[in-house]
C-alpha cells in the first residue's frame, strides 16, 4: 500500500509538470493556442487569459499534492530510479490525456488552431513530446528490474524537485531577449479614456491594442507594471501575476 501511494504521488507530480510544460510552451512561449481557443462563446482575450491562469492554478495544486505526498514518503527512503520512471510516466500521461480528452473528445483546443491540418500537429506533438518520456520510463524500468538495488535519497531529492518546479515558474516570467513590449489587459467596464489615463500614469508608451476588448500592447519600464493593477488592470505580462500566466507577447 505504501509503494502504491508513493507511485500515485510521483505520477501526479509528473502529470502536473507535463501540464506546466504545455502551458508555458504552447500558451506563452509559442502562443499557439489558449485553453478554450475552440470553445464557442468562451469570450475575448481577457477571458481566454483568465482560463489559462485557472489551468495553471490547477497544475500548481496537483504539483503541491504530489510534492507533499512524496515528502512524507521520502522520510522512509525511496528509489531514485523508480521515482524517475514514475515522473516520466506522469509527464507522458498528461500528453495523452491532453490530446485525446481535451483535443479530440471535448474539442477545447488543438496544438495549432491556425492550421488546416490540426490532426497532424496533434499527432506530431503526441509522438515528439509524449513518446520520449514514456520510452525513457520503460527503459529505466527495465534497467531497474535488471540491477535491483535501491538508491536511497529521501527528502533531498524531493526538495530538488520542488526547487526545479519553482525554477521553471521563475524562468517562465523572464523577459525574452530584445523584447520591448508588454501586454496589458484591463478588467471589463473601463472606458477607453480611463484605460489610456492608467497607461499614461504608469509611463507606458502605447504601441497598439484593442480597446473594445481592454487589451493593449505597450512599452513599459521594468517594475512599473504593478502600478497598473491599482488602476484596473487584470493582467500585465511579466509582472508575475496572475501566477503561471505571465507570458510576454510576440511582436
Amino acid at each position: 500500500m505504501a509503494e502504491r501511494n508513493l507511485a500515485t504521488y510521483a505520477i501526479l507530480l509528473g502529470f502536473a509538470l507535463g501540464g506546466f510544460f504545455d502551458g508555458i510552451m504552447l500558451h506563452q512561449v509559442l502562443q499557439w493556442h489558449h485553453l478554450l481557443s475552440l470553445v464557442p462563446g468562451a469570450g475575448d482575450l481577457r477571458a481566454q487569459i483568465l482560463w489559462d491562469g485557472l489551468f495553471h492554478v490547477l497544475m500548481y495544486v496537483l504539483a503541491v499534492i504530489g510534492l507533499a505526498g512524496l515528502w512524507r514518503r521520502g522520510r522512509e527512503g525511496m528509489d531514485r530510479r523508480q521515482l524517475a520512471v514514475l515522473l516520466l510516466l506522469g509527464f507522458g500521461l498528461w500528453q495523452i490525456v491532453d490530446v485525446v480528452l481535451f483535443h479530440w473528445i471535448l474539442g477545447l483546443h488543438r496544438i495549432r488552431v491556425d492550421r488546416p491540418d490540426p490532426l497532424l500537429w496533434d499527432l506530431g506533438w503526441l509522438f515528439a513530446i509524449g513518446g520520449p518520456p514514456l520510452l525513457a520510463a520503460a527503459m529505466l524500468r527495465r534497467r531497474s528490474l535488471a540491477t535491483g538495488p535501491r538508491l536511497g535519497s529521501g527528502p533531498p531529492l524531493v526538495l530538488a524537485l520542488a526547487l526545479a518546479t519553482a525554477g521553471a515558474g521563475w524562468w517562465a516570467l523572464q523577459q525574452p531577449p530584445g523584447q520591448r513590449f508588454t501586454t496589458v489587459v484591463f478588467q471589463a467596464g473601463l472606458s477607453e479614456p480611463e484605460m489610456m489615463s492608467a497607461l499614461v500614469a504608469s509611463g507606458a508608451t502605447v504601441a497598439g491594442g484593442r480597446p473594445s476588448e481592454g487589451v493593449w500592447v505597450v512599452a513599459l519600464d521594468d517594475g512599473r507594471g504593478w502600478k497598473l493593477y491599482r488602476r484596473g488592470a487584470l493582467f500585465v505580462a511579466g509582472s508575475g501575476l496572475p501566477a503561471g500566466c505571465s507570458a510576454w507577447s510576440l511582436a
